[in-house]
């Protein structure tokens, strides 16, 4: 399979969040706002990608009887490091998105890519399966961060685009009222089965006519 191949897979075919339904829980906890979303990915994409390396180039020396535990411990040590960078690069971001960044060390994308793909394949296949799952992960929370923050807050990556104070000076935009419940744990959701759902039906369209 080619690098190329591999990317994209992630990010289309396998998307963890559109396609897989893994990583839930930061899922609907993170993205009450698009730049939740986005630091909470590219947090993902750095562990994902440098774990799955880590993994298939310390494979063969690994037991069997112990490659889960081993694994949490690599994932662990790379989280442990996107811990402290955010500590001290984005404290704003790094306390919005709280005890969900440790839990990182747990995420079943993570774990589930160490086992099923970079156990099994050469290092440079496997960090681009990291980085692919990572970018789709990162896009699928984007999305969905900015559909909640401009719903329910009039935002997105915090400009103000409807209700008062807008930047767009139009009479229809000025008047919308923000539905608060969007950000609210319902909020999240509504987004995602609404988004889900348009997908799996794009998906069906496009299938059909290739059939």
């Amino acid at each position: 399979m080619k690098a190329k191949d591999i990317l994209s897979n992630g990010i289309i075919r396998e998307n963890p969040i559109f396609r897989l339904v893994l990583g839930m829980c930061p899922t609907l906890a993170v993205t009450t706002a698009a730049i939740n979303g986005l630091g909470m990915g590219v947090a993902v994409i750095f562990v994902l990608s440098l774990s799955n390396l880590a993994i298939s180039l310390l494979k063969d020396y690994i037991p069997e009887k112990v490659r889960i535990p081993a694994y949490v411990v690599v994932i662990a040590s790379f989280v442990t490091i996107v811990d402290m960078l955010m500590h001290a690069f984005t404290p704003a971001l790094y306390d919005a998105l709280g005890l969900y960044i440790p839990l990182i060390v747990v995420n079943c994308i993570i774990l589930a890519r160490a086992e099923s793909f970079a156990s099994k394949n050469k290092p440079f296949h496997s960090f681009m399966d990291g980085i692919g799952m990572g970018i789709g992960f990162t896009l699928a929370l984007t999305l969905l961060g900015m559909i909640r923050e401009l719903l329910g807050l009039g935002s997105i990556f915090g400009i103000k685009l409807l209700g008062e104070g807008s930047i767009l000076s139009l009479s229809l935009f000025t008047s919308f009222k923000p539905a608060i419940i969007m950000i609210l744990p319902p909020g999240a959701f509504f987004t995602l089965g609404l988004v889900l759902a348009l997908i799996n039906k794009i998906t069906e369209k496009k299938e059909s006519k290739q059939a």
